[in-house]
């Protein structure tokens, strides 16, 4: 018998490995953070003696999905951007009008808060990895991170130019860089919460800045998040100011490479989209967001193979850190952009969808050796499903119902790194009443300070 720390038994394994093995009835052996056996139920009680036992009977194991493309800062204005809309004032573009002034009014535990109350919806809705777009403070959202157990990629929001952006969010060009270093340092030995460099966006980064941060992604080897052909006012900018497209604007001063990540990538010419095949970006699909603003080449992507993460763009803007309804909306839109148009039906199905998510997004994450699939020496992060609800009854096939029927509430329990973090809903690292209480007491006084910053 081999000493274990952690058996699942008896559950429905969906592995989303390039095999598309499944097992029923099956078994997981963890070691440490690490899977190190995959296998039937009945085999596992003659090989495994283990410290914990989970009986999964009923439930359904699958991958913790990764958002790759979250604002962390931002939950605290969740719903309130829809109530302005209803108020008839809603303008454009968000980001700049809305979101950097209220990220440009939160203070050090602000954020901390927020990154807990992001963190644990993510978990209770089966995300076990996030890579954070860039926001203030985001040493406090590794600290949130860390305390609730959930592995990411937090950033700082950078921007060195344009003069309406509030001065508390801008740094020199020099700091810029200089900040976003000693992040990466800061956190590069933890050993599931690191930082990325970041860029905001082409229209508040200057090509020095750019430039600098190529250089310092390549000498750290680490990924640059940044927002990238994410809106009409985008394009329009880079025309009038280089006379070329967004990424066409990036290939010319050598900014664009495989250590981008490249959020939303809605408004991309087939030219751009050769330049991020050529290059080996990766981009982000945000797909509750992402049809407002054009018709993203979704299909186009994955059959260049170009790496495509999927991410819930935060809570400012939609509401749900839900991966699940993220896939169900990519699906359900390419039909309505790649597949009626042509007469196709369907174009990508719902479990291609989910499984190009599932492995997309560890690929996004640069982690593809460790996180996308269930397999033995790739890291524990997992979910268990439940298969029996009203809405998924009754389970005739375990992928099917993952990809068509299930939503984040359906997560029972979920492991990250080895640890069990949520079992049975409960969340089981971090006791949010003292965050939940805090913020009560400052919503107000966070609203009251948004609403002066917008009007």
């Amino acid at each position: 018998m081999t000493d274990i720390d952690l058996l699942i038994t008896g559950a429905s394994i969906v592995t989303f490995d390039h095999q598309s093995t499944e097992i029923s009835d099956g078994a997981i052996a963890i070691s440490g953070n690490k899977i190190t056996w995959i296998g039937t139920a009945s085999e596992a009680f003659s090989l495994f003696d283990s410290k914990e036992t989970i009986n999964a009977t009923g439930l359904i194991a699958m991958p913790g999905f990764v958002d790759c493309h979250v604002h962390t800062a931002q939950q605290f204005l969740h719903g309130k951007l829809s109530a302005v809309r209803r108020r008839g004032e809603l303008k454009s573009p968000m980001w700049s009008r809305y979101l950097i002034p209220f990220e440009g009014g939160l203070e050090p535990e602000d954020v901390y808060c927020s990154g807990l109350a992001a963190y644990a919806s993510m978990i209770s809705s089966g995300t076990t990895c996030f890579l954070e777009a860039g926001g203030p403070y985001p040493d406090e959202m590794g600290r949130a991170a860390d305390e609730i157990g959930i592995r990411g990629r937090i950033a700082l929001s950078t921007m060195d130019m344009d003069e309406s952006i509030p001065a508390k969010s801008r740094f020199s060009t020099e700091d810029a860089l200089k900040h976003n270093e000693a992040l990466v340092h800061r956190w590069k030995n933890h050993s599931r919460v690191n930082a990325w460099l970041s860029l905001r966006q082409i229209m508040v980064n200057t090509t020095e800045l750019t430039r600098g941060m190529t250089a310092l992604s390549k000498q750290l080897d680490t990924p640059i998040h940044t927002h990238l052909a994410e809106g009409s006012y985008e394009v329009d900018y880079a025309i009038k100011t280089w006379g070329l497209r967004p990424a066409e604007y990036l290939e010319s001063i050598g900014g664009l490479h495989e250590n981008i990540h490249a959020a939303h990538s809605v408004l991309l010419s087939l030219h751009e989209l050769d330049l991020y095949q050529s290059r080996k970006v990766s981009a982000c699909h945000c797909s509750f967001n992402n049809y407002t603003m054009g018709a993203p080449r979704v299909l186009e992507m994955l059959h260049r193979k170009i790496r495509l993460g999927f991410g819930t763009d935060g809570a400012a803007t939609r509401g749900s850190l839900d991966m699940f309804e993220v896939v169900h909306a990519a699906t359900v839109g390419q039909q309505a952009v790649g597949g009626t148009p042509y007469h196709i039906d369907p174009p990508i199905t719902h479990e291609q969808m989910l499984t190009a998510a599932i492995r997309g997004g560890a690929q996004a994450a640069r982690l593809d050796s460790e996180l996308g699939s269930l397999e033995a020496g790739k890291l524990a992060d997992l979910i268990l499903v439940e298969s029996s609800s009203f809405a998924q009854f009754p389970n005739y096939d375990p992928t099917i119902t993952l990809a068509e029927s299930t939503v984040g509430p359906n997560v029972r329990t979920v492991i990250i790194d080895g640890l069990v973090v949520m079992r049975d809903r409960v969340l089981l690292t971090v006791d949010l009443a003292s965050m939940k209480e805090r913020v009560a007491r400052q919503y107000s006084t966070l609203m009251d300070r948004f609403e002066k910053a917008i009007s």
